[in-house]
């Protein structure tokens, strides 16, 4: 495949990513036995979605940088510190069943997330760089896939749908019932 091809194809991939985040999201908060089953069923099976999203991110990454020959500039280098390590440690937890790993996870995508705005805003406004390394500029769009979709960004959708598969597995707050007292009289 060519890398207009395979950048389509993640742009894709990190839409639809994006899409589920959205969705998730608003499954925690609607209210109701129905998005609780579906919350269950989401929580069940997120660590291996996340596994599969950072694995999938990773390998994305390679690809740009070592087929694609891409130079990674200092912020993609940072979100590759961010994800590569998700991408070993979220399918051993996935495995092992160990329901602790969004501790660490967790923090580390968002920390992630972060570096992927800035570097989404920093190419959307490139005046304000002055810290950018000449050979790898992080100001330039190598790939401008679907006519919008950045390399940032698809790190950044990735980082989010991490981040939201997370959370969807734990328990959301439900409201306590009204006593006696505050029930109005009619």
């Amino acid at each position: 495949m060519d890398v207009a091809t395979t950048s389509k194809f993640l742009a894709l991939l990190a839409i639809v990513a994006v899409g589920g985040s959205v969705a998730i999201t608003a499954l925690r908060l609607l209210p109701g036995p129905g998005p609780a089953t579906v919350r269950a069923d989401v929580a069940r099976v997120a660590p291996w979605l996340a596994a599969a999203v950072a694995v999938a991110a990773t390998a994305g990454s390679l690809y740009y940088s070592e087929i694609a020959g891409f130079v990674p500039c200092e912020l993609c280098w940072y979100q590759r510190i961010a994800m590569y390590p998700l991408a070993v440690v979220l399918p051993i937890a996935a495995v092992r069943g160990d329901r602790t790993v969004g501790r660490y996870a967790v923090p580390l995508a968002v920390l992630g997330a972060a570096v992927s705005v800035y570097h989404v805003q920093l190419q959307a406004f490139p005046d304000q760089s002055s810290s950018c390394d000449a050979a790898a500029p992080c100001t330039v769009r190598e790939v401008t896939a679907l006519g919008f979709v950045t390399i940032p960004m698809m790190a950044l959708a990735g980082f989010v749908t991490v981040v939201a598969l997370f959370l969807a597995g734990r328990p959301t707050r439900t409201a306590v019932p009204a006593t006696t007292s505050e029930v109005p009289v009619p």
